[in-house]
C-alpha cells in the first residue's frame, strides 16, 4: 500500500515532490501500507451493473501466520508470473515523515490509509480518523506479482484480517466517499531527508470502475485514484475484493498520458479462491 521514499521491493505513494521519470516496472503510485488504500476501496459503493455484495455464511478469522500463508504463489498462478511478499516495514520511512492533509476534511481518512505510517503511528492515526470503525487491520501480508508478458500490467497488493464484521463496516462507512472525493487536493510536508524542498501541493481525483465480483468473495469495487502535483500524473487502478472478515486488493499503476491496466483477473481470482479456501480450513 506508501512511502514518502520509494523502495524497489516496496511500492509506495510518495506524498513529496513526484519523481520526473517514474519507472513503470516499480511504480511510484502504489497500493498503501495496503490497510490505506484498501480501505478506501473497501468504501466505494458497487456501480450499478458491476460489482455486488453477496450474502455468505461467516468465515473464520485467519491468524496472521495464516493470512500469510494464504498468499498466492506463482506456482499456483503458472508459468509466466513471479509473485514475492513483501517484508513487513519493508521500505517505510518511519512515524515521522510527516502526514499529508487534505483540504477536504471528509476525504482524510483516506489520506491517512495511503500515506506512509508505520506500526504504531499508523494505528494511532487511525484512531483519531473521523470514521468510527478502526482501519487499522490485525494482519496484513503484502506482495507483487510481475507478469513476464505484460510489465506494466505487474500488480502490487495486500491481503489484509479483521476482526468481526469491521471489514463490512469499513465498506458500508466509507462508500460516501466517491461524491466528496471525486476531486480534492492536499498538501505535505517534505520528507525527513530534505527539508530544504518545501511543502507539496498534490491535486487527487477518485473515480470508480465497473468491477464484476470474483467467485468466492462476498463484494468486489474496482477505482482509481490519481495524484498531480507539476506534470507528472500517475493513476492507481485498483480491485479490491471483501473475503469474508478479510480485504483483497490488487493495483497496477499509469503514469503520464500511460493509462493503468485494470488488474489481471486471474490473480485476483486465484488469491480470492485461495484465502476462502484458507477460512473454511478447521484450524489445526
Amino acid at each position: 500500500m506508501p512511502h514518502r521514499a520509494p523502495h524497489p521491493a516496496r511500492p509506495a505513494r510518495p506524498s513529496g515532490p513526484l519523481p520526473a521519470t517514474p519507472q513503470r516496472a516499480v511504480p511510484p503510485l502504489a497500493v498503501p501500507l495496503l490497510a490505506g488504500a484498501l480501505l478506501l476501496a473497501a468504501g466505494c459503493a458497487a456501480p450499478a451493473g458491476g460489482s455486488s455484495d453477496r450474502a455468505a455464511a461467516p468465515a473464520r478469522e485467519l491468524s496472521a501466520a495464516e493470512l500469510r500463508a494464504a498468499a498466492v504463489t506463482d506456482a499456483e498462478l503458472g508459468p509466466g508470473f513471479t509473485v514475492t511478499v513483501i517484508a513487513p516495514g519493508h521500505g517505510e520511512t518511519g512515524p515521522d515523515g510527516g502526514r499529508e492533509t487534505a483540504d477536504k476534511p471528509v476525504c482524510q481518512p483516506l489520506l491517512d490509509a495511503v500515506a506512509p505510517a508505520a506500526g504504531p503511528a499508523k494505528a494511532a492515526r487511525a484512531s483519531a480518523s473521523p470514521a468510527p470503525v478502526s482501519a487499522v487491520p490485525y494482519a496484513e501480508t503484502d506482495l507483487s506479482v510481475a507478469l513476464a508478458a505484460d510489465p506494466s500490467g505487474s500488480l502490487y497488493g495486500g491481503l489484509l484480517g479483521y476482526r468481526g464484521d469491521r471489514a463490512a463496516k469499513l465498506q458500508a462507512e466509507l462508500e460516501g466517499l466517491f461524491a466528496p472525493c471525486a476531486e480534492f487536493g492536499s498538501t505535505a510536508p517534505p520528507p525527513p531527508a530534505d527539508r530544504s524542498r518545501g511543502t507539496t501541493r498534490t491535486g487527487h481525483r477518485l473515480s470508480r470502475n465497473d468491477t464484476p465480483t470474483p467467485e468466492g468473495a462476498d463484494a468486489a469495487t474496482g477505482f482509481t485514484l490519481t495524484n498531480e502535483s507539476g506534470a507528472v500524473v500517475l493513476a492507481q487502478r485498483a480491485v479490491l475484493a471483501r473475503v469474508g472478515p478479510a480485504l483483497v486488493m490488487f493495483s497496477t499503476v499509469g503514469v503520464g498520458a500511460e493509462p493503468a491496466p485494470a488488474p489481471d483477473e486471474r490473480v485476483v481470482r486465484h488469491q480470492v479462491a485461495k484465502l476462502r479456501a484458507a477460512q473454511k480450513a478447521q484450524k489445526s
